[in-house]
């Protein structure tokens, strides 16, 4: 399986990938959905890759002008496959990669706040909506209109209710579902119900 850049100043460059089976690769052709789909959302963003495994996805968020990406994995081989990653596409001075548990991050009442938040989890294992409840219940780290994106396999999928984010477009390719959702803040809420 070919796993690389596909588009912005690292185009092309080869990423190299988790050794063992604890990471689960995106496609190139679903990656480069993706980032269709974001595309106008990509350039001068900060994004967050949690559960990053390889650090694909992040990557081509900074290849495609990303102002700043953080990368969250707990596993120690990940990170150090993240590091060699961005130094290969010398993408590192944009990056912060640190080793820590997505789920316990996702619990603090202060952190930084992002325009777009990736969550790929190791599969059946509920994870991705553990984080997602986790996101919507604690939403500092969400800048206004924010944008948090699952990938999936499509038979982990389950409804979840969720007070501030909202679906607004789901794909799937094959073995991969991709849910979106938006970020709408009380205030825009209410502004909402006002008009």
């Amino acid at each position: 399986m070919s796993h690389r850049v596909i588009a912005g100043i690292a185009k092309g460059r080869r990423l190299k990938l988790v050794p063992g089976n604890t990471t689960r690769p995106i496609m190139d052709r679903v990656k480069e959905s993706l980032f269709n789909i974001l595309s106008g959302d990509i350039p001068e963003s900060r994004f967050l890759d949690l559960f990053a495994g390889t650090g694909a996805v992040g990557i081509e968020a900074l290849s495609r002008g990303a102002a700043y990406v953080r990368f969250l994995d707990k596993d120690k081989t990940a990170i150090r496959t993240i590091q060699d990653n961005l130094r290969h596409t010398h993408l590192e001075e944009n990056a912060e990669v640190i080793q820590t548990d997505s789920l316990r991050y996702l619990q603090r009442r202060r952190a930084p706040s992002f325009d777009i938040v990736y969550i790929a989890p190791p599969q059946y294992q509920g994870m991705w909506k553990e984080a997602l409840m986790l996101l919507d219940e604690n939403p500092v780290h969400l800048n206004p209109d924010a944008i948090v994106v699952v990938q999936i396999h499509p038979k982990e999928f389950e409804d979840v209710t969720l007070h501030n984010l909202t679906e607004f477009d789901r794909r799937k390719y094959g073995k991969t579902l991709l849910i979106f959702y938006e970020y709408v803040t009380p205030e825009d809420r209410a502004a909402e119900a006002e008009s």
